[in-house]
Parts: C-alpha cells; sequence; structure tokens
C-alpha cells in the first residue's frame, strides 16, 4: 500500500463533501491520516516515508491520504493548515484530530493506536 494523492474533488467524495454538509460527515469506511504537505518541505520530505511505511504496515485497517498544500490550496483552508507537516487523524466516527510538524514512526503509530484503532 501506498498512501493516496488527494485533490479537492477525490477529497469531496472519499473523506467529506463540504459543499453539502455544514457538519461534519466522515465519507470512509476505514479510519484514515491525511498528511498536509509541500514539495519544498524540509521535514514534510522526511515525513514521506514513514507515512509509506504505516500506509503498508497498517493495510486494511487504515487508509493514508497525501495533500499537496500548493496545489490544494483550499482544503489546506478549510483545515486551517498553518504549518507543514500537518496530519488530520480521522475516526470512522466522530471528529478529526490534527496533529503538527514531523514526528517519528513510533510516535505516528502512538497516535494512531491510540485515537484510531483504539488499541
Amino acid at each position: 500500500m501506498k498512501a493516496i494523492e488527494l485533490t479537492t474533488a477525490e477529497f469531496r467524495e472519499q473523506i467529506y463533501d463540504y459543499t453539502k454538509n455544514s457538519e461534519w460527515k466522515y465519507e470512509g469506511e476505514l479510519p484514515a491520516v491525511i498528511d498536509f504537505y509541500a514539495t519544498w518541505c524540509g521535514p514534510c520530505k522526511t515525513m514521506a516515508p514513514i507515512m509509506e511505511e504505516i500506509a503498508g504496515a497498517y493495510a486494511g485497517r487504515l487508509r493514508v491520504y497525501k495533500v499537496d498544500v500548493d496545489k490544494e490550496r483550499r482544503l489546506a483552508a478549510l483545515f486551517n493548515v498553518r504549518s507543514i507537516p500537518t496530519f488530520l487523524f480521522i475516526p470512522t466516527q466522530g471528529e478529526p484530530r490534527h496533529a503538527n510538524g514531523a514526528m517519528d514512526i513510533a510516535q505516528m503509530r502512538e497516535i494512531i493506536d491510540a485515537t484510531l484503532l483504539k488499541q
């Protein structure tokens, strides 16, 4: 499994259609992590292989997405992304949670296990 690059149209179809719903309504079947990044960002480049590893390790239990903030400015604004990388952790039920800044794989796994998979 690899992290899936999302466009705004794909986001509205697979994650949340903010044009139809004023309240958060996740469209996915599995919990998800979205990595808001930029190609020029050093910490984002550091996180890229970690996110790929997470996508493989949690295949079938979690979806990993990427959103390029330079290409998808509206999505970044929708979630008040002010610094990158920013991660959006989306449970199947309930509100998403944010985390800012690069982290190691152990920290990423801890957040996923505790907030998304409840392990």
